[in-house]
C-alpha cells in the first residue's frame, strides 16, 4: 500500500513541505520515490513518526546526525525498524542490548517504545498529531489490513470512500449503511471529519 503526501503528513505530524524537503535532504527518502506524485510506504510513516516525535524535544539537526550516522554503526535497516530515544540533548537507538549514542553526548534516557511513538503527541508547530493506530475514534490504522490504509474500525472500508460517498451531499450519513451495513453514522462523521484534516494539509 501507498501513502500519497497528505494523508502520510496527517498521520505522521509532518507538514507537505518538510516531506518534500526531508525527501530531498535523504532524511527520509520515500521507498517509493520513484514515483510522481511522491508516495510512502507504511514503513517510511512510522519512521517519520519517529522524527516528528523526536522533533518534538531534539533539533532537526542532531535527528539528521543520528540518522546519518545508522549506517557507520553496521545499522542498515530501514529506520522504521529501529527505537529511538532522546533526553532533549541528543539521539540514541536501542541495540540488542544496549543504547548507541548517535550524536556524540552522553546521557540517561528513557526507552521510547513504539506505542509512545504512536500515541498522538504535539509536533514542534504545536499541532497535535493524531494517533497513528485511532486517527479518529471510529478509525483505524492496521498494517495487516488494507496495506495500513486508515478505515472504519473493524471493517475493511477505507475512511476516504466513506468521506467522498456523503461529499456532494445526495447521500446523507445515515443512508450510508445502505451501501456498508457496518459503517455507523458516527463512523461517517469521523470520516468526513479525517479527510477535512487530510485535505486541509494539502498545501
Amino acid at each position: 500500500m501507498s501513502f500519497p503526501v497528505e494523508l502520510t503528513a496527517a498521520l505522521t505530524g509532518a507538514s507537505v513541505n518538510q516531506l518534500r524537503r526531508w525527501s530531498r535532504d535523504g532524511l527520509i527518502v520515500p521507498e517509493i520515490h520513484e514515483k510522481r506524485p511522491m508516495l510512502y510506504s507504511f514503513r517510511d510513516l512510522v519512521a517519520l513518526r519517529s522524527v516528528c516525535f523526536l522533533r518534538s524535544e531534539v533539533s532537526l539537526q542532531k535527528i539528521k546526525r543520528a540518522f546519518q550516522n545508522l549506517p557507520d554503526h553496521e545499522l542498515m535497516e530501514h529506520p522504521a525498524e529501529y527505537r529511538f530515544a532522546t533526553d532533549g540533548r541528543t539521539v540514541v537507538v536501542w541495540t540488542e542490548d544496549r543504547f548507541m549514542d548517535l550524536v556524540d553526548n552522553p546521557g540517561q534516557f528513557d526507552l521510547v517504545s513504539i506505542d509512545d511513538v504512536y500515541r498522538s503527541f504535539t509536533n514542534r508547530q504545536q499541532r497535535r498529531v493524531v494517533d497513528f493506530k485511532r486517527p479518529r475514534t471510529n478509525l483505524e490504522v492496521n498494517p495487516q489490513r488494507m496495506g495500513g490504509w486508515p478505515t472504519v474500525a473493524g471493517t475493511r472500508v477505507p475512511f476516504d470512500t466513506i468521506a467522498n460517498l456523503v461529499a456532494d451531499g445526495d447521500i446523507s450519513a445515515e443512508e450510508v449503511s445502505e451501501y456498508y451495513p457496518h459503517v455507523h453514522p458516527t463512523a461517517v462523521a469521523d470520516a468526513v471529519s479525517f479527510q477535512h484534516e487530510v485535505e486541509g494539509l494539502a498545501s
